[in-house]
C-alpha cells in the first residue's frame, strides 16, 4: 500500500471577484459534471466562503479540495486533487493522467474568471 496518491495536483488561479461568488460556482451540483465529467462528487466538508471538499470516485478515487483565499481585491483560488487511478499504471500513464488534471483544473479556473470577472480588472470596482 503506498501512502501518496498517484495523482496529485495543485492549481492557483487568481480572480478578480469576492470569494462568495466564486462559491457560488462551486457550490451548484450542476456545475460539476460540466467540470469533472467523469468524476462523482460527494462533500465532505463544506467551509462556507473558503470553499468545498470532496471525496472523489469514479475514474480517479480520492479527494478534491478548492480553497478561496480572500486576496487583495478578489480571491485566490486553490485547487488540490490527490487521487489514484482504479487501476494500477505504469507511469507514464500516471503522467499523462496528472498532465490532463493539471491542464483541466486551469481551464476550469481561467473560465471561471472569464464568467464571473466579466471584464473586471483588478483594482476596478466590480
Amino acid at each position: 500500500m503506498h501512502l501518496v496518491p498517484a495523482v496529485d495536483v495543485v492549481d492557483e488561479t487568481f480572480l478578480a471577484v469576492p470569494p462568495p461568488v466564486v462559491k457560488a460556482a462551486f457550490a451548484d451540483r450542476r456545475a460539476w459534471r460540466g467540470f469533472w465529467p467523469d468524476l462523482t462528487l460527494e462533500v465532505y466538508l463544506d467551509r462556507g466562503d473558503e470553499g468545498l471538499r470532496w471525496t472523489v470516485q469514479g475514474a480517479l478515487t480520492g479527494s478534491m479540495e478548492v480553497w478561496l483565499e480572500p486576496m487583495l481585491d478578489g480571491t485566490l483560488l486553490h485547487y488540490f486533487l490527490r487521487a489514484d487511478l482504479p487501476r494500477p499504471a505504469q507511469p507514464r500513464q500516471i503522467q499523462r493522467e496528472i498532465n490532463r488534471r493539471q491542464r483541466a483544473a486551469k481551464s476550469i479556473a481561467l473560465d471561471l474568471k472569464t464568467v464571473l470577472e466579466d471584464g473586471r480588472r483588478p483594482g476596478c470596482p466590480p
